[in-house]
């Protein structure tokens, strides 16, 4: 095992926030407020075929990827993301986590289940003096039935606009 500086714990529970932030805004259906939490960052899919990424720059393309998730009368997706087997390291201004997410939902015609579950791998970096997200790949991903989810046209996410 490799020997590493230890983290304080203020830089930790900073990247810590960011990653159930996220969460909570995502099953909110605050997907501005999602949008800005990527301001400097990319945000990529790499999809269960192995073959495909979608991949989304910053605050605006962040946010109209979100907006392809189907939104109930109640404002919200009706989703849960549960963030698991969370491990953050920091260097200096720079952070690395790894994560597991996985999405429970329910609707009035839709019993609770998970619907999708898969690793995240970000980097953070503290950019005057706050932490930021600056890169994020979802991938692995074990797939439910979303059919009452997304709105993607043929089951892919929209590209963003050149």
């Amino acid at each position: 095992m490799e020997h590493r500086e230890p983290t304080t714990f203020a830089d930790w529970h900073a990247i810590n926030t960011l990653l159930v932030t996220y969460a909570e805004h995502v099953d909110a259906g605050r997907y501005a407020d999602v949008g800005a939490m990527f301001e400097h960052a990319t945000y990529r899919i790499e999809h269960s075929d192995g073959e495909r990424v979608s991949s989304y720059e910053g605050s605006t393309q962040v946010k109209a990827f979100c907006e392809q998730t189907r939104i109930y009368p109640d404002g919200t997706p009706r989703t849960k993301h549960v963030i698991t087997n969370v491990i953050i390291d920091v260097e200096g201004d720079r952070g690395r986590a790894r994560s597991y997410g996985t999405v429970f939902q329910q609707t009035d015609e839709f019993p609770l289940q998970p619907i999708a579950s898969g690793r995240y791998v970000d980097r953070f970096e503290r950019i005057d003096g706050t932490w930021w997200f600056v890169d994020r790949v979802m991938s692995g991903f074990l797939l439910g039935d979303r059919s009452h989810h997304v709105v993607w046209p043929g089951g892919t996410p929209v590209a963003p606009e050149p």
